[in-house]
């Protein structure tokens, strides 16, 4: 058995990931371990959004709100290629919150996130363009505010890379199937496809989501203190309900509200539902009710409607709540919390909840929380560093895609804009010397090369085609049936080489 890690984690979702970059950049010897696919779950289901989350101020979580909306801005400037402000329209309805009650709320959500670059929020007529022709008659005066777009999975991906780049290893389709506890480390035993083997570590973190407490059984042989709730969220994918690029929200009957987020140029995404979960967590797939939920929430407001026949994709994931018992009442937060295990030997720590929004304050918080028992560098630095692709001057994505646009001429702006996205001054290296498009290798379909599908694979962790379709990219919506097939023989071919 090799020398022991200084912190093995368990989970590579956007929690996992970012203890393991941020405990990596502090010189710590770090192995990451997740059983199927970065982002394969929670972190690539969620609405994709870096906010506040302005509905938390009803239930006063307003360190989360301030937290949140301090990231959002943290996030804008580390990672300018994969997150991008986003306008909200948020429609009065008379018969549910006052807009007194919504212009203390806005103005609250502005004063707590101490913009820098965002715009504030305003009071918007809904019976002038754009709005009169897209929503239907009776909305006559919203409001209109600020948050960002993230691209979720390689939110998880990029973080990931830069973890490995300051010396982390990650591991994916390995699983952790035994953990017994030492005095001083633990003997963690992982399984891939090659069969099993032993690893030690001087300190654990379970970032595992919504299998945390089935991990701290295999390690403590009982549950965390905590009690976890799981909460399915699902979203549904049509084809684009309205021009511009702003989005909405809607509220509803049931206090909650519905998302509707330009998506992917040619679709709208309309989400998200909240509902306990008991299911399989290896297949959590959306309900009927939860498809009707969505089109009747969006049909309120949309002239046009949304009818079952429009939708084209959905999916769903399980959001880990901590609940606590001990509380009267008991109450369920959205916030983060630990719960670290020290008695009778090293170090566990215990993730619950947290959001995408607050990932690396929630990495720097773990590492403190575990500074006391493992040997942790006090020093923090991820505020001001830059994702992989993301160490553009200014931050300006628009400068940055104009240059490669010169660079790049022999690239079809649409492919340039998706590639740029993607992987923003790594371009160049996906590119390399190609001066043309026959230069990038096979072509699958649509604007996808084997180039591509190479460097995911020699950079990203990407391991199969679903990895390329739908996880590095959502190229899945976009590309015909016959791309997807010949996607899928050339990494079957690759494996017999």
């Amino acid at each position: 058995m090799s020398d022991p890690f200084d912190l093995l984690i368990i989970g590579g979702g956007i929690n996992g990931v970012g203890i393991a970059r941020d405990a990596a950049g502090r010189g710590m010897k770090v192995a990451l371990v997740e059983k199927d696919d970065l982002a394969s779950h929670t972190s690539s289901a969620s609405t994709k959004l870096v906010h506040g989350g302005l509905r938390y101020l009803e239930q006063f979580e307003f360190r989360l709100v301030a937290e949140s909306l301090r990231e959002r801005e943290v996030l804008l400037r580390n990672a300018p290629h994969i997150i991008w402000p986003l306008r909200f329209v948020l429609p009065h309805e008379a018969s549910m919150r006052p807009k007194w009650m919504l212009r203390i709320g806005m103005g609250l959500y502005d004063w707590l996130g101490g913009r820098k670059k965002l715009p504030g929020s305003r009071q918007v007529d809904l019976g002038v363009s754009p709005h009169r022709s897209i929503l239907r008659d009776g909305y006559e005066t919203g409001f209109e505010y600020s948050d960002c777009w993230v691209e979720d999975s390689r939110l998880v991906v990029l973080t990931a890379m830069d973890a490995a780049a300051r010396g982390a290893s990650i591991h994916t389709r390995t699983e952790c199937v035994g953990l017994v506890r030492q005095t001083d480390q633990w003997l963690v035993t992982l399984r891939d496809e090659s069969g099993e083997r032993q690893v030690a570590a001087r300190a654990v973190v379970n970032a595992a989501g919504p299998w945390v407490d089935q991990v701290a059984k295999t390690a403590m042989g009982q549950g965390t203190p905590a009690h976890l709730r799981l909460v399915k969220g699902s979203h549904i994918i049509v084809p684009r309900a309205y021009p511009g690029d702003h989005a909405y929200i809607f509220q509803q009957d049931d206090a909650r509200i519905v998302f509707a987020i330009p998506y992917e140029r040619d679709y709208t995404l309309i989400g998200t539902t909240d509902l306990l979960y008991e299911g399989d967590l290896d297949h959590v797939h959306i309900s009927r009710e939860e498809r009707d939920y969505l089109r009747k929430a969006a049909t309120k407001y949309f002239r046009s409607g949304v009818t079952e026949e429009d939708i084209v994709h959905t999916y769903a994931g399980v959001r880990p709540l901590y609940e606590d018992k001990a509380a009267s009442n008991s109450t369920v937060t959205r916030d983060y919390v630990f719960e670290l295990e020290t008695e009778g030997g090293a170090p566990i720590l215990s993730v619950y909840g947290g959001k995408i929004t607050t990932y690396r304050k929630l990495a720097e918080h773990a590492l403190d929380k575990l500074a006391p028992h493992a040997n942790v560098s006090r020093k923090r630095w991820t505020a001001d560093a830059p994702l992989p692709g993301g160490d553009m001057a200014d931050s300006d994505f628009a400068r940055f895609l104009w240059a490669a646009s010169e660079r790049y001429e022999w690239v079809p702006p649409e492919m340039l804009l998706r590639l740029a996205r993607a992987y923003g001054t790594r371009l160049d290296a996906l590119i390399g010397k190609a001066g043309s498009l026959a230069d990038l290798g096979q072509h699958f379909g649509g604007d996808l090369y084997e180039v591509e599908v190479e460097y995911l694979i020699a950079n990203e962790f990407a391991l199969g085609a679903e990895d390329v379709l739908w996880r590095r990219s959502k190229l899945g919506l976009h590309l015909p049936a016959e791309a997807v097939q010949a996607l899928q023989q050339w990494f079957a071919e690759r494996e017999l080489r």
